[in-house]
């Protein structure tokens, strides 16, 4: 989870508080999990995503975006650098998540969770609410689309 928002925020304090309210709402909503409706790992991601909306439209209003920042606990030195030591690891995903705003929402969303999560195409079917043939016709084209944008990417198909 830390890889995921680190890819898509550079701020360790955001990264983990991020990453927390993952852990959080999987916890407390761990009754809801289907397996019968895919893997635990794409349920979580699923949460993830979510998580990571509600950030960003919480982050657009300045009145909320005020509120959070006031009740944020500090971290220690040693928290602070192994976040941005992670962070540093992913800029290159967050270089890629920067060209694949050219990219239409559901391709996006399906680059995202199978290249940079490394979610398997069943489990980004899962998140996304996809079968599995209609998410890999997706990311094919997805993928075509983005080394035309962005040539100077390095190749993500696995």
């Amino acid at each position: 989870m830390t890889a995921y928002f680190a890819r898509r925020s550079a701020d360790p304090h955001t990264v983990a508080d991020l990453t927390a309210d993952t852990f959080v709402e999987v916890i407390t909503s761990f009754a809801a999990f289907d397996p019968r409706k895919g893997t635990a790992r794409s349920w979580v991601f699923g949460i993830a995503r979510h998580v990571y909306a509600a950030h960003c439209a919480a982050d657009s209003r300045r009145q909320e975006k005020a509120e959070r920042l006031a009740g944020r606990r500090e971290l220690d030195a040693d928290q602070v650098e192994e976040l941005l030591d992670r962070i540093d690891a992913e800029r290159a995903g967050r270089q890629l998540v920067n060209e694949l705003t050219a990219l239409p929402a559901p391709d996006r969303a399906v680059v995202e969770l199978v290249d940079l999560a490394g979610l398997t195409t069943r489990e980004a079917a899962d998140v996304l609410g996809s079968s599995p043939g209609a998410l890999r016709m997706r990311l094919m084209r997805a993928r075509a689309r983005l080394r035309r944008t962005a040539p100077g990417l390095p190749t993500i198909e696995g």
